[in-house]
């Protein structure tokens, strides 16, 4: 039987050396914050727009990564975890081990980190007298980028993979749970992709490899509209700050919203808007009016990445308009 899917390749080892426990997963971010702090130095020596030492550089990407951090964590425990265990146990929201094993933040929520990050900003922007919404267009210009390098991890990781797909990019995660064949729609999906099973056996079935489609289209693609286009026409046109974020919000949002349709929610969750027919199982995509919780998070999202645009926008428009006007009384008094 022809099989139409692909197969985790059986050479990627989540550790970077066999026996040592580093992972490419944290090596991934660390190149991520790495790639996004050169954007950033070479915006401040090529753009000509802002004026910032290595010195400075450094302090602000120590309180932007510092409130990411924070933030991711705070959000995961407020919608995605379990709220009243850490009511009752507020000292293992930041606690690093489980069972006396070392396992990091254990569940960290990405719009957390762009909420704890624009604080993070905000602190720094307050402290060395800057303007925010100027940290924000130099910071998102280059992020994307960065966080393509994040996805890549979360995939050599074996992680955060999709729901189950008929399509021939759907791939077999070792990882992921599998179901079992007595249920009518496991069955249907093998033999559409050609998998060989008994009755009653567990089957792992194709995932989409989701964190592939974020490393593209949240990750390359938005960073080549944001690094390409908007940054140069913000520069050419001295568009007001806040812009290039803006354009990142909106787009994030966008490409987010619709891949989420490729993710399964959390299982706990499962859809905050069940419209559609099939949300009973979050494994399969049904309909596109079943709505997860990410997808609401996106919208507001793209919603806040407009009003911000539309505001600044604006206020650069009557600023304009009263200069404008206080050169001509000021033309028509010199005439007089």
């Amino acid at each position: 039987m022809l099989s139409l899917f692909l197969t985790y390749p059986d050479w990627i080892d989540p550790y970077v050396i066999s026996g040592v426990p580093i992972r490419w997963y944290a090596l991934m971010y660390l190149v991520a914050f790495f790639v996004a702090y050169l954007l950033v130095r070479y915006q401040c020596r090529h753009d000509g727009v802002i004026e910032m030492d290595a010195e400075e550089t450094q302090s602000l990407f120590f309180s932007c990564c510092l409130g990411l951090l924070i933030g991711a964590r705070i959000f995961s425990v407020l919608f995605y975890s379990d709220g009243l265990y850490y009511i009752t146990h507020p000292w293992m929201i930041f606690w690093p081990f489980r069972n006396g094993q070392f396992v990091g933040l254990p569940g960290m929520s990405y719009h957390g980190g762009v909420v704890g990050c624009v604080i993070g900003g905000w602190i720094f922007s307050r402290r060395h007298n800057r303007s925010l919404l100027q940290m924000t267009d130099l910071a998102t210009a280059g992020i994307p980028l960065g966080y393509t390098f994040g996805r890549i991890g979360n995939f050599i990781n074996g992680e955060l993979y999709g729901r189950v797909t008929t399509n021939p990019l759907g791939m077999i995660f070792p990882l992921a749970e599998p179901f079992s064949s007595y249920e009518p729609w496991v069955r249907d999906v093998a033999d559409k992709v050609g998998l060989e099973y008994e009755m009653g056996q567990l089957l792992n079935l194709p995932r989409h490899p989701s964190q592939l489609y974020e490393a593209l289209f949240e990750g390359v693609i938005l960073f080549l509209i944001l690094w390409f286009v908007i940054r140069p026409w913000k520069i050419k046109r001295n568009l007001p700050h806040g812009t290039v974020f803006s354009f990142y919000l909106m787009g994030y949002g966008i490409f987010r919203f619709f891949i989420e349709y490729c993710r399964q929610p959390d299982a706990p969750i499962g859809y905050v808007i069940s419209l559609g027919d099939g949300s009973g199982n979050i494994a399969l995509f049904e309909s596109f009016l079943n709505i997860s919780e990410g997808q609401i998070f996106c919208l507001l999202m793209v919603v806040a990445g407009a009003a911000l645009l539309g505001i600044i926008l604006m206020a650069r428009r009557n600023y304009d308009s009263r200069t404008a006007g206080k050169a001509q009384k000021n033309s028509q008094r010199k005439r007089h």
